[in-house]
């Protein structure tokens, strides 16, 4: 039987979670086990926060659209109330886009909703 020689697999392991780690400082870009641990932490930090921009998006679209809606003289919530009423399919992304890029468009879209 041949003999085989072990370590292609670990190394290649080795080699990869460092290169995952490039642009750390200090010992974290170098050496494996500290690499591994904060490699670790920003997956958990990245799994979080891909989550966590999600409700910040929707806060600020709802944000924009209560500043928005007030230059017309109702609320956000009435506002919302009435769209729903009304069965208008707009979700608060392009409702907050159209306000902010198009405010005539906006303002037409007002007025058929009032």
């Amino acid at each position: 039987m041949a003999r085989v020689k072990r370590g292609v697999t670990a190394s290649k392991r080795r080699k990869n979670l460092l290169k995952q780690a490039k642009g750390y400082k200090w010992r974290r870009s170098t050496h494996y086990r500290a690499a591994k641990e904060a490699v670790m932490k920003a997956g958990k930090y990245a799994y979080r926060d891909r989550r966590t921009k999600k409700r910040v998006m929707r806060r600020l679209w709802i944000l924009r659209l209560n500043n928005a809606v007030r230059e017309h003289d109702t609320t956000y919530s009435a506002f919302i109330n009435t769209l729903a009423d009304k069965k208008v399919e707009l979700d608060r992304k392009v409702l907050s886009q159209m306000a902010v890029e198009n405010p005539t468009v906006f303002a037409k879209m007002m007025e058929t909703v009032k």
